[in-house]
C-alpha cells in the first residue's frame, strides 16, 4: 500500500495481515448477545415451574410436564395452561379426609371394643306397637 493513502483510512479498516479489531468485537458481543437471550428464554420458560415448586407434588409434576410440552411442541397454549396452573392454589383435600379417616377408624375400635362389655340387652324391652292409623 502507499503509505500516503493510509493515513485517512477509517479505524475499522485494517492493513492486510493485521487483526482486524471491530470483528472481534462484534463476533464477542453477538455471542454474548445470544447467550444471554438463551439464558433469558429458559428462564422465563420454566418461569411457571419455579412459581409452582412451592406447592403441592402433584401440581408441580402438572406444571412441568405442560412446561416440556410448550417447549418441544413450541405451542404457547401449554405454557399459558402451566402458568395458570402454577398460579392457582389447588385446596389440599387429602389430608382432611385422611385425617377424618383416622378418627372414624378410632370410634368404631372404640364401639366394637365396648359394645358387648358394656351394653346389656333385658329380655323385658319389647318394641312398641305400631299404630294403624285407625281412630
Amino acid at each position: 500500500m502507499n503509505p500516503p493513502k493510509t493515513e485517512h483510512l477509517p479505524f475499522y479498516i485494517t492493513a492486510p495481515g493485521g487483526t482486524d479489531y471491530l470483528f472481534v468485537g462484534v463476533t464477542i458481543a453477538f455471542i454474548s448477545i445470544i447467550m444471554l437471550v438463551g439464558v433469558l428464554y429458559l428462564r422465563l420458560h420454566h418461569l411457571p415451574d419455579h412459581i409452582a415448586s412451592r406447592g403441592q407434588k402433584v401440581q408441580l409434576e402438572l406444571v412441568g410436564v405442560l412446561g416440556l410440552i410448550a417447549m418441544f411442541t413450541h405451542n404457547n397454549v401449554f405454557w399459558i395452561a402451566a402458568l395458570l396452573l402454577a398460579l392457582i392454589t389447588v385446596p389440599d383435600i387429602s389430608t382432611p379426609l385422611a385425617s377424618i379417616a383416622r378418627s372414624l377408624a378410632k370410634i368404631a375400635a372404640r364401639k366394637t371394643a365396648t359394645t358387648p362389655a358394656s351394653v346389656s340387652i333385658t329380655p323385658t324391652e319389647q318394641p312398641l306397637p305400631r299404630e294403624t292409623g285407625r281412630a
